[in-house]
Parts: structure tokens; C-alpha cells; sequence
């Protein structure tokens, strides 16, 4: 009974996300010229298509809306919908790419507005299934959004600098968390356990799955499973998981948790490389069955962070197409 409840409060809340985003939509399509409204539209008219799983997290250009020429009331609408797609502590953290990228352009004296775009894929006003999706460097958030639900993978932020050394920012720690809790674990584990999470000296110089458009657990080392480690350190993992779950709406993220824990949290796995001092070279991921994380801070002597979490049946909204689509062809 109390399962049917949480489905139904679920269910309940993502059809109230999917018309607040409607609203924000509308009210962004609103602000935009008809030239300005095609680019956002840009994108097959199937959201399965093999095209829409090509993203990357790199510098340069992407279909879609740019929003370098946006105006004031444009941009507003645009971070209005980022918002959306958010708890309050993963919009901080969407928009925070975008300032420590703008920090990171200061630097080097680089001129020119946010260079990110958007799309709309699908109509809102409609029945189908619909989403969009908001690309640039070091950001890139997916949405799909159908009557059963909705999906917010694969979700990626960076920051470099990982910690901001000069300006007003100075202090500055976007993933912070991300990777004080991570250290924090691997620091607690005694010389065996260490042993078995620890994969390499050395840390890979980008997340592994890269912008794969399929996540692959078996792509990661295996490392520490949960059911080794001592309650202190399964709390731990507990938190560092939640961490990323917990950047979206809270239904989806308690609906990605409650999955985890009924499938069993000794499931899960922690591995890492690279040292474990503040400002050493490193790298860590989660595997669990159904989705990874993983995390890298090891370009630029150690301060240049990505982070990343994925969803095997999840990504793409793939689980709520397969199921809308066979339910309309019969």
C-alpha cells in the first residue's frame, strides 16, 4: 500500500513539474523571433532517433538555440527552464558551470557571451512524449518528459577551475562536496579495503564512459563493494550517491534511490585513483546496477573537475519512449 502511495505521489508531482515546464516554455517561446523559435526546435520529429544521443561536454558549437545573442528577458527565461529540470541544490550547481565558466574565460582574457544552446524536442502542448535538453562546455542536461514519468540523464557537470584561486570568487569549489565526501571515504578505508577500491597509482585523464550515448557499469573498474565496507563507510557512499541523485526533482531523485535500495544497496561499488591529498590528481566512480557515477579532477595539475551520473535504462528518457511508442503502435 505504502509502495502504491509513493507511485501515486510521484506520479502526482512529475505532472506537476511537466506543467510548470510547459509554462516556462511558453513563456520563453514568448520572448523568442520566429528565426530564434526554429533553432530552439531543431531535432528529429522521433525523440528515439540515434542522432539525439550524440552530446559531448567539450568547447563548440551544438544544434539548437545559441544563447550568446539572447536578450535579458530571453536569458531569464532560458535559466528559468534550467531550473526546472532541478532540485534547488542541482540548479545551483547547473548555473554555477555556467558562472565558473565565465570566470574561466576572464582569465584568459577571453570576450564574448555564455556559448551554450537549447533545444526543444517534441511539442509540450501535445500528448506525445517531449523534453529539451541544454548543451555546452561542461554542462549538459537531458530532459524527456512523458505522462509516466520523467528522466534527467545523462546529467553532466564540470568547473575548471575546480577551485577558484583569483577575484571575487576566490575559494570557489563548484563539485566540492563531490569530492570531499569521495576522499573522504577512500581516506577512511583501512590498508585492505584500500587496496580493493584503490585501482590505480595513476588517475585516467577524463571520465571513462567519456559522451558515450550508452552508460556501461562494466566500462569501470569494480572496486570496493558496499557490503565490504563498515557502516561509517556505507553511509558515506549512501551520501556520495545522493549527492548526485539529489541535483534532480526531488520525485525523480527518491524514485532513483528507492530502485537502489530494493534492488539492494550491495550493489553498489566505489573505486578510485590518483592520490588522495587536496589537490592531488584523482579519480573516482559508482557502479550499481542500474546507474554510474563517476568523477575526475586531474587536468590542469589537479583543477579541472567533471562530473557525471548515468542511468542504464534511463538515459534519454529511453525506458519512457520504448513504452510509449509500443504502447501507440499496439
Amino acid at each position: 500500500m505504502d509502495g502504491h502511495r509513493s507511485e501515486a505521489t510521484a506520479t502526482a508531482m512529475t505532472t506537476a513539474l511537466a506543467a510548470e515546464m510547459r509554462e516556462v516554455v511558453r513563456a520563453l517561446l514568448s520572448v523568442l523571433d520566429p528565426e530564434q523559435v526554429r533553432e530552439l526546435r531543431a531535432g528529429p520529429a522521433r525523440l528515439d532517433a540515434p542522432e539525439l544521443r550524440e552530446w559531448t561536454y567539450l568547447p563548440g558549437g551544438r544544434p539548437g538555440l545559441p544563447t550568446e545573442g539572447l536578450g535579458d528577458r530571453q536569458r531569464e527565461a532560458v535559466d528559468a527552464l534550467l531550473a526546472t529540470a532541478h532540485s534547488a541544490a542541482g540548479a545551483a550547481l547547473a548555473h554555477g558551470a555556467i558562472e565558473v565558466e565565465r570566470h574561466r574565460r576572464a582569465m584568459v582574457g577571453a570576450t564574448g557571451a555564455d556559448r551554450y544552446w537549447l533545444r526543444l524536442l517534441g511539442d509540450p502542448e501535445g500528448d506525445g512524449p517531449w523534453g529539451w535538453r541544454m548543451n555546452g562546455h561542461h554542462l549538459a542536461v537531458h530532459v524527456l518528459i512523458t505522462a509516466a514519468g520523467m528522466r534527467v540523464t545523462p546529467h553532466f557537470i564540470g568547473a575548471e577551475p575546480a577551485r577558484i584561486t583569483h577575484g571575487p570568487q576566490a575559494g570557489r569549489r563548484l563539485l566540492g562536496p563531490e569530492e570531499d565526501l569521495a576522499r573522504e571515504l577512500v581516506t577512511d578505508l583501512d590498508v585492505g579495503r584500500r587496496a580493493e577500491a584503490v585501482f590505480a597509482a595513476a588517475p585516467p585523464d577524463d571520465i571513462l564512459t567519456r559522451a558515450d550515448p550508452f552508460a556501461d557499469p562494466d566500462l569501470l573498474p569494480t572496486g570496493l563493494p558496499y557490503g565490504d565496507m563498515t557502516p561509517g563507510q556505507q553511509r558515506l557512499l549512501q551520501r556520495l550517491v545522493r549527492r548526485y541523485l539529489d541535483r534532480a526533482p526531488t520525485a525523480y531523485a527518491q524514485e532513483c534511490w528507492s530502485d537502489a535500495v530494493a534492488r539492494g544497496l550491495d550493489a553498489l561499488s566505489f573505486a578510485w585513483a590518483g592520490g588522495r591529498a587536496p589537490g592531488d590528481r584523482h579519480y573516482y566512480c559508482v557502479r550499481a546496477p542500474d546507474f554510474l557515477i563517476e568523477y575526475d579532477n586531474t587536468q590542469d595539475g589537479g583543477n579541472h573537475a567533471h562530473s557525471v551520473w548515468r542511468h542504464v535504462r534511463h538515459d534519454w528518457g529511453a525506458d519512457l519512449l520504448r513504452a510509449h511508442y509500443t504502447e501507440q503502435h499496439g
